[in-house]
């Protein structure tokens, strides 16, 4: 299948960037977030179930094999919002990583090395051993508190806990500026959607209880929330449950802004199968964040990362991700996910 899909940002074109004023007048940041589809360590970790993925196991996952997809997955993440930063994103919210090893590896790769990241991460009890995690760079952001929060959701029917990833909140100083950003991985649809809607709706009940935390302490906390959500904007989860809204004029003090909803409503997305788009990969912001006083940081864009080589180029699948693993061995692709990105401005003193 050929895919219409296009990268896309937001309300203005280069020429015309920030208001009329130049380009120079301004600090630009990048945050973005990358699931990096199943990024194990080769060596076999006996808090996760990740047999699969070692040398002997039945993925065969080589030491060559994990180098090379560390190699991959530092060149995209150091392309994201180049054009226009001139730089590597100042903060990298992950998914699908195995453990602080794997990020210890991705910092290290030549594209992200001089950048100096730092890591912040919990291993989570998701029952596949994979977990979220947020990388800065350290001379662009100071964390002041880190927390992880269990998502808590049973099976009634089989009276068991469902075991899945914790939500990770990030609070620092971009730049001076105090910025709140959670980090997440919804539950899956597996089983199908209607069946495991009930997941996601308390995954979004739990960031919705977190922010409205940090709107008791400040209503006008600036807020960034990131992640795989596993459902599109227009789901009951995100829309609803969590609150977010599709337009800006719609925004009141203490809630929440998605720019991902008309890329989503154009058929845009971040990740496809059997032949339909999902933007399930998105960011949301809170009300303080819109404000039209860029003395402090401001979002200004939100977009889809996804240049030629990020792209399958021919066959069954091409137009979609150039995903690492299929049909039972290594591709030499990136992830089966785009990366989602947006612009923070602020006016330089």
């Amino acid at each position: 299948m050929t895919s219409t899909n296009i990268s896309i940002t937001l309300f203005f074109l280069l020429p015309i960037l920030f208001f009329g004023q130049e380009k120079s007048e301004y600090k630009i940041h990048t945050i973005a977030f990358y699931n990096l589809e199943n990024l194990f360590h080769p060596e076999d970790d006996p808090i996760t179930f990740d047999n699969d993925r070692t040398p002997n196991g039945k993925d065969h996952w080589t030491y060559e094999i994990y180098n090379h997809k560390l190699s991959n997955m530092g060149k995209a993440i150091s392309d994201i919002g180049k054009e226009l930063t001139n730089n590597t994103p100042a903060i990298v919210g992950l998914a699908e990583i195995e453990n602080r090893k794997v990020l210890e590896g991705l910092i290290n790769t030549p594209t992200l090395r001089l950048k100096n990241y730092g890591i912040v991460h919990f291993n989570s009890p998701d029952r596949r051993g994979i977990d979220v995690a947020l990388l800065y760079q350290k001379s662009m952001f100071k964390p002041k508190n880190t927390s992880a929060h269990q998502l808590l959701i049973y099976d009634t029917n089989a009276n068991k806990r469902i075991h899945t990833r914790d939500q990770l909140l990030v609070s620092g100083y971009l730049d001076g500026d105090l910025i709140h950003i959670i980090v997440n991985h919804w539950p899956s649809r597996r089983g199908g959607e209607a069946k495991s809607q009930y997941k996601r709706i308390k995954a979004a009940a739990l960031n919705k209880k977190i922010t409205d935390s940090l709107f008791a302490i400040n209503p006008y906390a600036k807020i960034v929330i990131m992640g795989d959500l596993n459902d599109n904007p227009n789901n009951q989860s995100v829309r609803k449950t969590l609150g977010a809204k599709h337009h800006k004029k719609d925004v009141n003090i203490k809630e929440l802004y998605n720019p991902m909803y008309n890329m989503a409503k154009k058929g845009i997305g971040s990740l496809a199968w059997g032949d339909r788009w999902s933007l399930f990969d998105q960011i949301i912001v809170s009300a303080n964040l819109l404000q039209n006083d860029y003395t402090t940081y401001r979002y200004y864009k939100a977009g889809i990362f996804n240049p030629e080589y990020l792209i399958t180029s021919r066959g069954k699948y091409k137009g979609y991700p150039f995903r690492s693993f299929a049909n039972g061995s290594y591709t030499g692709g990136y992830s089966d996910h785009f990366p989602v990105y947006i612009h923070l401005i602020k006016e330089k003193r």
